[in-house]
């Protein structure tokens, strides 16, 4: 049986988050919520709903993943596969399944949740982040020549590959970074079209300007950091 851990990051998702794990397919070993400084009942919910829960106080989406990472690491038995999913409800959990297909059926090493604008629900995508994936995925194909349509947060990795790539990101470039160094490392991958509807509550990154801002510069700036990398 393929071992299977999940990891959400969650800041204030009380009204979303045990939507998440109750919707996430049984077979898979271990969800994992990080609460990341939340100041409502996220943990509480998160607890009920049969979730492992950590606590990461320094603010940012890769401080939350990494945590989830170092308490994996610290245990005897290893996941062969790794899912990253958001806790706002946006994606729909029980699509895992067809994310990790192809890694346990056809061996490839990373896959990525592409929220097709055919699958989306109306106002589901903010403007900017509409723009923000065609411009970053545009300019993943001219300098490394990338087929990646989108910089989905729901995403599933062989676990080691993921420890690998020796992921550092703290804050908004974590998805994009883990696409730059897969293709540096010549990881196979493929993307599977995913449903995506409005998220419960309000985005911390595209629901505010400063948010869309630094996100913006910390996605440019790992993919020119990798431009100009031997």
């Amino acid at each position: 049986m393929t071992k299977i851990k999940v990891i959400i990051p969650a800041y204030n998702e009380q009204d979303s988050i045990a939507n998440v794990i109750n919707d996430i397919p049984k077979h898979v070993e271990e969800v994992i919520v990080v609460n990341n400084n939340s100041t409502d009942n996220t943990v509480e919910n998160a607890k009920n709903a049969g979730a492992t829960v950590l606590t990461e106080n320094n603010k940012g989406y890769g401080y939350a993943c990494l945590k989830g990472m170092n308490y994996i690491a610290k245990q005897d038995s290893k996941p062969d596969i790794i899912v990253f999913l958001d806790g706002d409800y946006s994606d729909y959990p029980e699509e895992l399944t067809k994310l990790v297909s192809p890694i346990i059926n056809d061996n490839i090493d990373f896959v990525i949740g592409s929220r097709v604008k055919r699958l989306r629900e109306g106002g589901s995508m903010t403007p900017q982040q509409v723009f923000g994936n065609w411009l970053a995925t545009t300019l993943m194909a001219l300098f490394f020549n990338a087929k990646f349509t989108d910089l989905g947060p729901f995403r599933a990795i062989k676990y080691n590959q993921l420890v690998s790539l020796n992921m550092e990101d703290k804050t908004y470039g974590w998805t994009v970074e883990m696409q730059l160094k897969a293709l540096k490392q010549k990881l196979s991958y493929i993307e599977i079209p995913v449903r995506y509807k409005q998220r419960i509550g309000v985005s911390k990154v595209s629901g505010t300007v400063k948010g869309t801002i630094f996100a913006g510069f910390k996605i440019l700036g790992w993919i020119f950091k990798y431009s100009f990398k031997k």
